[in-house]
């Protein structure tokens, strides 16, 4: 039966829980354990597959078609472990699934309440899977205090005081700021934040301290002392320049000696710390640098393309390059000639998106790529827009489009060449949506087999015919524009096995022009970079050494 590690924050929000319990699940892994992460939210939707990218960031995608917070992303690039459906969980969900139970009698005509209903329901999920590891790490989104987490501390307090004794710890990361009017480190907030877990039943095992410095042996110990905490399982987590430094950074602070102590597992298997070593040596000695220009619609906000900025500097550790990424919005391409803003750059990337606004800037960006040579990678909606390129430009297909902007302006303005997606097969039995359907999980979401072209470009830098990516979209490339297009030069070297969607799209006689229906940022990781990221960044390196 795995044991719990329950981590939790305080003071404020975006702390760095999802990076710490990510670095948690990896010292662990070090030490010859199996882990599994999950991230339980509070907040009122089902998932974040509905939300804004500027409201939660990206959305990351499982390959059993979870859609998902990005804290994911970090335990899945940190520990190598997929994620899955159950390592994601909403009040969203769980309220559903308490009133989808009370509706069908489950409950025997009793009335429902949050105590025992609703944490009950939380308490189950925690369950799932405890045979199939060593280490469970839950984080608990939000912050101590929110009435919105109150449910899930409940559950969290009454789920450790069921088990075993030893069986549950908590971690809780908080903010010790600096003021530097007084020049002095604070640790007052830390103690009101203990104090309000405390207050609620749960006592902290170990204490994580955030803060833009390191911080000193003696606030340390004043912490201890009134947090009721251990000395040495009061941690310092300064600001660092790099998130993969963070596993290094906690081993050296003990952070994972401080975990197993409070499980009073002695003595601990030594760690072995070579992966995160060589991650830390490909950083720090980068042999060069090269500018990728992401031209996307979310850019005011990076979370926005969280995995895409982690694949992109993956694959600049794959070739010991440097990749300094800037956020170009799609819109100023609408407006102004694209030419002036992207000559700079050794590489182009379009990411995925949804809406029409934006669209015609990205356009003319894999048009720029296209007829100057410049590497090019582009993602769902940027394979789209690379397609409707080629067919206006190359295939005499002058209003080239997709049904999306035409669903969303209410009336027909383009010839489709991309199309909504009403039906595809996934596994043993085919799927059917409908446009008036809920938004929630409609989408062709998780992974889905492709079989490459032999001798294309792709099969090439993936060295198979046959991969597996994650997907997340509702429109297609529509195959009857499929001839036209490869008389162009347009290679549709990716389908799905059935032959019926286009997976991958390529340029032969250009340096590099990819287009891909998934998202491959998602299954990068530092120690296993993409091909398809790490062939993109060696393409950019050539292109730079070609200035």
């Amino acid at each position: 039966m795995a044991r719990y590690v329950f981590i939790t924050g305080g003071v404020v929000s975006s702390l760095g829980k999802g990076l710490a319990s990510a670095s948690l699940g990896a010292l662990l892994q070090a030490r010859g354990y199996s882990v599994r992460l999950r991230k339980l939210d509070p907040y009122l939707n089902v998932d974040p597959g509905t939300m804004s990218p500027f409201e939660h960031g990206e959305v990351f995608v499982t390959d059993d078609g979870a859609e998902t917070d990005l804290d994911l992303g970090h335990y899945e690039r940190f520990t190598g472990v997929a994620a899955r459906q159950t390592d994601s969980v909403s009040s969203g969900r769980i309220y559903s699934n308490v009133l989808e139970k009370e509706r069908r009698g489950d409950y025997l005509g009793k009335t429902i309440q949050v105590i025992p209903h609703v944490t009950n329901e939380i308490k189950d999920f925690l369950k799932i899977g405890e045979d199939e590891v060593d280490f469970m790490l839950c984080e608990i989104g939000g912050t101590v205090g929110d009435i919105e987490g109150l449910p899930f501390f409940e559950a969290i307090r009454q789920f450790a005081q069921e088990r075993p004794r030893g069986q549950c710890i908590f971690v809780h990361l908080t903010l010790v700021p600096y003021i530097a009017a007084s020049g002095e480190l604070k640790t007052k907030p830390t103690q009101h934040s203990v104090k309000e877990l405390r207050a609620i039943g749960i006592a902290p095992d170990v204490l994580l301290l955030r803060s833009d410095q390191e911080v000193p042996q003696k606030e340390r110990e004043k912490i201890a002392l009134f947090c009721n905490v251990r000395p040495d399982a009061v941690i310092s987590a300064p600001d660092l320049k790099t998130i993969y430094e963070a596993p290094l950074a906690y081993h050296r602070e003990g952070l994972d000696r401080a975990v197993l102590d409070a499980f009073q597992i002695s003595p601990a298997p030594r760690p072995n710390l070579d992966r995160w070593s060589d991650v830390m040596d490909r950083l720090e000695h980068a042999e060069g640098e090269v500018r990728v220009a992401i031209v996307g619609k979310y850019t005011q906000l990076e979370d926005a393309y969280k995995s895409i900025a982690e694949a992109l500097t993956h694959g600049g550790m794959a070739n010991r390059t440097r990749v300094k990424a800037d956020w170009i919005d799609a819109e100023i391409f609408e407006r102004e000639d694209p030419a002036a803003y992207l000559e700079p750059f050794d590489a182009i990337l379009v990411p995925g998106g949804f809406g029409e606004r934006g669209t015609e800037g990205k356009i003319r960006a894999a048009q720029f790529a296209r007829q100057k040579g410049v590497p090019y990678l582009g993602i769902c909606l940027g394979m789209q827009m690379a397609v409707i390129e080629a067919a206006r430009d190359l295939a005499g297909v002058a209003d080239a489009g997709s049904e999306e902007f035409d669903h969303e302006a209410g009336k027909k303005r383009f010839t489709p060449v991309v199309y909504h997606l009403k039906e595809w097969v996934q596994g043993n039995h085919t799927v059917a949506r409908k446009l008036t359907d809920d938004k929630g999980g409609t989408m062709r979401l998780g992974a889905y087999t492709a079989h490459l072209a032999p001798g294309s470009r792709v099969a090439e830098i993936y060295g198979t015919t046959e991969i597996e990516e994650r997907h997340r979209h509702r429109y297609e490339v529509d195959l009857k524009y499929r001839e036209k297009l490869e008389k162009c030069g347009l290679k549709f070297s990716g389908m799905s096995p059935d032959g019926r969607l286009p997976e991958i799209v390529e340029i032969p006689d250009h340096p590099w022009f990819i287009g891909v229906q998934f998202h491959p940022e998602l299954k990068s990781k530092p120690f296993a970079p993409h091909p398809l990221f790490a062939d993109f960044v060696r393409a950019a390196v050539e292109a730079n050494r070609l200035v």
